[in-house]
C-alpha cells in the first residue's frame, strides 16, 4: 500500500467512524505498520498481515474508541497483543500515558521496540499476567482500563475493577453487540454501572463491533 492510498484509506475510515486524528498520525501509523510486518515475518505477532486489513482491523478498530478514551491521562491495555488498541490511541492522544500488558514476551518486546522506533514517550510494555492483584503483579492502575476481545465479558468485568483508579472507567471492546439489558445485567451483578454503549461497524469490511463503558458504583 503506497503512502497516498494509506492516507486516503485512513481518512475515509476515520470519517466513517466519526473520529478525527492529527496530521502526524497517518505517517506514524505507516511506520508502525512497517515495524509490525517486519517483526511478523520473524515472530508470530498477528494473523492479520495484509496492509489493508492491518489498517482497518488493527488501526481503525483501535481509533474507533477515541470518544471513550479522550480526556483520560492514563490508559491500561490488558491483553494488548501486538499493541492494539493502546499504541494507535497513544499516537492520536499524545498526552496519554499508556501501559500495555501481555503474557507473551515477544509481543511486549515488539511493543517496546515500536515505541522506541516511533520516539513515543509515556508508553510502557509490561510482560505480566493479570489475575486481579495489581500490586503483586506490578501492574499500575489507570483512569481508563481497556481490552479488545481479551476474554468473555463476564470474566472481564470480574477482573477489570481491580485495575481502575477511583472514579475511573472500564472500556470493553466487543464483537457482536449485546443488548442494553444484557449489559445492565452483567454490570449489576458486579456492582458496576453502564456509562455508555455504542455499536458501530468497521468502515470497509462492515464487521460488527460494540464498545461499552462501565464504572464502579
Amino acid at each position: 500500500m503506497d503512502n497516498a492510498r494509506f492516507a486516503d484509506q485512513l481518512a475515509a475510515g476515520c470519517s466513517a467512524l466519526g473520529v478525527t486524528v492529527g496530521p502526524d498520525v497517518g505517517p506514524q501509523l505507516q511506520r508502525l505498520m512497517a515495524e509490525l510486518l517486519k517483526w511478523n515475518a520473524k515472530v508470530n505477532l498477528t494473523a492479520i498481515t495484509a496492509p489493508e486489513e492491518v489498517l482497518e482491523k488493527h488501526f481503525l478498530d483501535s481509533l474507533a474508541v477515541l470518544p471513550e478514551v479522550t480526556g483520560a491521562t492514563s490508559l491500561l491495555d490488558l491483553g494488548a497483543g501486538a499493541g492494539f488498541p493502546g499504541l494507535p490511541l497513544r499516537l492520536a492522544l499524545p498526552g496519554l500515558g499508556v501501559t500495555l500488558v501481555d503474557t507473551v514476551g515477544k509481543k511486549i518486546a515488539f511493543i517496546k521496540a515500536a515505541a522506541a522506533s516511533l520516539g513515543l514517550t509515556g508508553v510502557r510494555g509490561l510482560h505480566a499476567r493479570a489475575e486481579g492483584k495489581p500490586e503483586t503483579e506490578g501492574i499500575p492502575r489507570a483512569q481508563v482500563l481497556i481490552a479488545r476481545a481479551f476474554m468473555d465479558l463476564p470474566d472481564w468485568l470480574n477482573l477489570a475493577p481491580a485495575y481502575v483508579e477511583e472514579g475511573g472507567r472500564v472500556v470493553a471492546m466487543l464483537g457482536k453487540a449485546q443488548t442494553d439489558a444484557e449489559l445492565q445485567a452483567r454490570a449489576a451483578e458486579r456492582n458496576l454501572r453502564v456509562v455508555s454503549a455504542r455499536a458501530y461497524r468497521l468502515p470497509f469490511s462492515g464487521a460488527e463491533r460494540q464498545v461499552a463503558v462501565f464504572a464502579k458504583q
